[in-house]
């Protein structure tokens, strides 16, 4: 039974991150709550976010959507972030963690149901980083790499309010750079919970065979139809595993 709720689990997260974002706040949680410790939770989640990442960005450059440059040059800070977040994270009490987690589980809420980047997306769309762009996407991916290292869960809505912001990218190329770049960060991060042997490495394969399973059927399913009642969904799930993670309920 907890074989087929981690894959139950990683189809929805997949289903959820082709969509838009957020599978993490399903996965995460489900792990913690099957008695992995937080630290072991979230290196095992990274296996699953890796392979999905690696797929999802060779199918964008199948289609045409690939700008190395961009990914090089967000990539870098990103991977100084995730470094710094994951030791964090591998070092931070389970209590302490679980809180945080719930914490960030309510603001991601709050973007899923607010949407902001839709405010901002604008239809200027620039080939390259240059100048004051430049400067502020290296030091805006730092953080979001930071974010992504420590938790990642909900880190592809920052990411897209992120790059709407800074380039003016249509969502489509934003998320090409989204899941190429979450992907190289993923490495290092999922390299600093290798080596401190927080990995499950059994439900961590599974889970991955969920998550690309999710990520082939949210492919073929109408966004449009179903972004309705994939908040509805996401908004009641947030709210009973942020409770539970605060300690509200059993």
């Amino acid at each position: 039974m907890e074989y087929l709720l981690i894959f139950v689990a990683g189809t929805a997260a997949g289903f959820l991150n082709t969509i838009g974002g957020g599978g993490s706040l399903i996965t995460m949680p489900v792990l913690i709550f099957m008695g992995l410790p937080s630290a072991t939770a979230n290196g095992t989640n990274r296996i699953a976010l890796l392979a999905q990442n690696f797929s999802a960005t060779l199918n964008f450059k199948r289609k045409g959507y690939f700008y190395p440059k961009i990914i090089i040059l967000l990539a870098i800070p990103a991977i100084i972030g995730s470094i710094i977040g994951s030791n964090l994270a591998v070092n931070l009490p389970d209590e302490i963690f679980n809180k945080v987690l719930g914490v960030v589980m309510i603001l991601v809420l709050i973007l899923i149901l607010t949407r902001p980047e839709k405010k901002f997306l604008a239809d200027e769309e620039i080939s390259e980083l240059v100048g004051k762009r430049k400067i502020l996407a290296v030091i805006a991916f730092l953080f979001v790499g930071f974010y992504g290292g420590f938790i990642q869960a909900g880190v592809g809505f920052i990411f897209i309010v992120a790059l709407s912001l800074i380039t003016g990218m249509s969502l489509v190329k934003i998320n090409s750079l989204k899941v190429a770049i979450i992907g190289i960060y993923t490495i290092t991060a999922l390299s600093v919970f290798v080596l401190n042997g927080n990995v499950d490495w059994a439900l961590g394969l599974l889970l991955a065979v969920g998550n690309s399973t999710g990520a082939y059927l949210g492919s073929t399913f109408a966004v449009n139809k179903g972004d309705k009642y994939i908040r509805i969904i996401i908004t009641i799930a947030i709210i009973i595993m942020a409770g539970r993670l605060w300690g509200l309920w059993l």
